[in-house]
């Protein structure tokens, strides 16, 4: 049955596929549509389509809207949480990310950052993540509304590890390619909060710390020295001999970071380097125990200890003269085990096949 105001799906459905299906005879193909089912086609097809910029502006007035208002008409905080997930939905496309600041939805964003139920801070978050990520404007937009003082207050002090580390995801896309953001974090101590983060006991946040921290060190080989004397080493040593393997690799690409700078690597284990090799023949006598089918899995984090090996002491591995690595060439730089994470799958994918779409340029014709 047909619901008041809601579109004939079904109907429009069998009517699509009859004028489709080649074997049915009753159609004649070429016959133009009649002016009855032009119009009854064209408004199944309105009464389902959306405003979007219009809905845009229906939720930034919810989200404008006190909460004991919302309250008081029925508005629980399940129902702004689902809010916020369409809201995200909307803001994939980086045309309608830029339009919310117009629409006044970017302050009351931020402020949730702010709310007493930790699901909506970290939806809001995820949001924030979602509008800057690759999207200068809307991160020139972002720092303009404070948005960076308020993730790394919710980062540096959430009770909930959950929302503090979808905060940290946030101000990772927020300092993406962004000289102002990443100097504000800076500014703002981050490294220290960097560093308490990986103090703590919770593997997801010690993971975005360690992504974020390598894409600092790689953006500003000067900070690979700032790292060295807040204390980073001993930390990184460590989370390098986690049982996560994910933390274990990109501990290795922050050490190795740290290791391309002299002052650093010397301030980080000493001019001799024995606590660095200590370390290091440790992890790398592990993967020469292991079975062949076992250290196929672990060939990215061997390669890391090789650079590592190789920056500090000027000289090949054991696990190079043993052959246990599979390179294309000693020239090629250690695999960036963390900076994919800072690229959305989705606006990265359209830019992979706006470049793939270019046309070659027609070759040169010599003239005989």
């Amino acid at each position: 049955m047909k619901v008041s105001g809601q579109p004939d799906w079904p109907g429009l459905l069998k009517w699509s596929l009859s004028r489709s299906d080649p074997g049915n005879q009753s159609q004649d193909p070429k016959k133009e549509l009649s002016e009855e089912d032009r119009k009854w086609f064209m408004e199944a097809m309105q009464a389902n389509s959306v405003d979007i910029v219009k809905r845009m502006k229906e939720i930034s007035l919810v989200l404008q809207t006190p909460r004991q208002v919302l309250e008081e008409q029925g508005v629980s905080s399940q129902d702004i949480e689902g809010v916020l997930e369409e809201l995200q939905d909307h803001v994939e496309s980086i045309d309608m990310a830029n339009d919310l600041k117009a629409v006044g939805g970017l302050n009351p964003l931020i402020g949730l950052l702010q709310d007493e139920y930790a699901p909506i801070r970290a939806r809001a978050a995820e949001v924030l993540s979602t509008v800057v990520q690759n999207n200068p404007k809307s991160q020139n937009d972002v720092m303009e509304h404070k948005g960076m003082e308020a993730l790394l207050n919710t980062f540096s002090s959430d009770p909930d590890v959950n929302v503090r580390a979808k905060a940290l995801g946030a101000i990772s896309s927020l300092i993406r390619n962004n000289k102002l953001g990443t100097n504000a974090f800076r500014l703002a101590n981050g490294f220290g909060q960097l560093k308490e983060a990986l103090s703590s006991d919770h593997s997801r946040l010690q993971r975005k710390a360690l992504q974020v921290m390598h894409y600092l060190l790689q953006d500003n080989p000067k900070d690979n020295v700032t790292a060295a004397e807040l204390g980073f080493p001993p930390l990184l040593t460590k989370l390098a001999r986690s049982n996560d393997a994910d933390i274990r690799e990109e501990a290795l690409q922050a050490m190795v970071d740290v290791s391309h700078n002299d002052k650093a690597s010397s301030l980080s284990w000493g001019s001799d380097h024995k606590g660095l090799k200590d370390f290091l023949n440790e992890r790398m006598s592990s993967l020469q125990d292991m079975k062949p089918e076992d250290l196929a899995p672990m060939r990215d984090e061997g390669v890391l200890l090789d650079t590592l090996w190789r920056d500090c002491f000027g000289q090949p591995s054991v696990l190079r003269q043993k052959g246990l690595l599979s390179l294309p060439g000693d020239g090629e730089p250690p695999p960036d085990v963390a900076g994919a994470m800072f690229q959305p799958s989705l606006r990265n994918l359209a830019t992979q096949q706006s470049e793939e779409k270019k046309e070659p340029e027609p070759p040169l014709l010599l003239k005989l």
